[in-house]
C-alpha cells in the first residue's frame, strides 16, 4: 500500500500522542528528570514537535549536534495537539492554497501554530517521497504545550544511540523493531485540508 504524500503518523494512545525535540542538556535533562519544562525553557519562543522518530534522529543527528544532545520524547494530550491542529497555518505560502502572500502572512500572525511538511527519513536517515510533520507553536499554543498538554517527558537519547548502533552495524531488522511504532493518526472531523500544501 502506498503511504499518501502528507500523512501524519506517531505513536500515540487514546488520550496521548508522542512527540520529539531535542535539547543541551541542559534544558534536556532536567526536563526528563521533572516531567516537564525547566524554568530556562524560553515560553516565549517559537517551538517545533515532530511526531516522528527517524525525522527527529535526521534534525539532532542521533542527538550529537551541538545544543541536541538531549532527545526528549513528549507525551502530550491529543486535545492539545489537534488543537494546535486546528489553529495552524501552513509555514510557507502555497500559491492555490491561500489567495495571495499578504492574506497568507495575516494568517500567519494570527495563527498560534504552524505546520511544515519535510521529507520523511528511513533508518538510514535518507529522504522518502511522503512527508512528515513538524508543528510549530508559539504564543499561546507554546504556554498550552509547556503548562497543559504535557503528560510525560523521556529522555530517549539511550533508544537513538541503541538505534543508530544497530544501523552503523548493518543490523536493520533489529533497528526497526528498536525504533518506536507509529501509525496513521486519526484526522477524521479536524478538516486540515488548509494545511496540506
Amino acid at each position: 500500500m502506498t503511504t499518501p504524500k502528507h500523512q501524519i503518523r506517531a505513536r500515540y494512545t487514546e488520550s496521548t500522542v508522542t512527540v520529539y525535540q531535542a535539547y543541551s542538556p541542559e534544558l534536556g535533562l532536567p526536563a526528563a528528570r521533572d516531567g516537564r519544562f525547566p524554568d530556562a525553557w524560553k515560553r516565549d519562543r517559537m517551538t517545533w514537535i515532530k511526531p516522528s522518530f527517524l525525522w527527529m534522529m535526521y534534525r539532532c543527528g542521533w542527538g550529537a549536534k551541538p545544543g541536541q544532545e538531549v532527545v526528549l520524547g513528549l507525551e502530550i494530550a491529543r486535545e492539545g495537539f489537534e488543537w494546535a491542529l486546528r489553529n495552524a497555518c501552513l509555514s510557507s505560502h502555497t500559491r492555490g492554497l491561500h489567495a495571495d502572500q499578504a492574506s497568507w502572512q495575516r494568517e500567519l500572525k494570527r495563527s498560534p501554530a504552524r505546520v511544515q511538511w519535510d521529507p520523511e527519513r528511513d533508518l538510514r536517515l535518507r529522504a522518502l517521497p511522503h512527508r512528515s510533520l513538524q508543528l510549530g507553536l508559539s504564543g499561546e499554543a507554546v504556554r498550552r504545550y509547556a503548562d497543559e498538554w504535557t503528560v510525560s517527558v523521556e529522555d530517549v537519547t539511550p533508544l537513538a544511540r541503541e538505534v543508530q548502533g544497530a544501523v552503523a552495524a548493518g543490523e536493520l531488522e533489529k533497528a526497526a523493531r528498536l525504533v518506536p511504532a507509529e501509525r496513521p493518526y486519526p484526522t477524521e472531523g479536524l478538516e486540515l485540508g488548509h494545511l496540506v500544501a
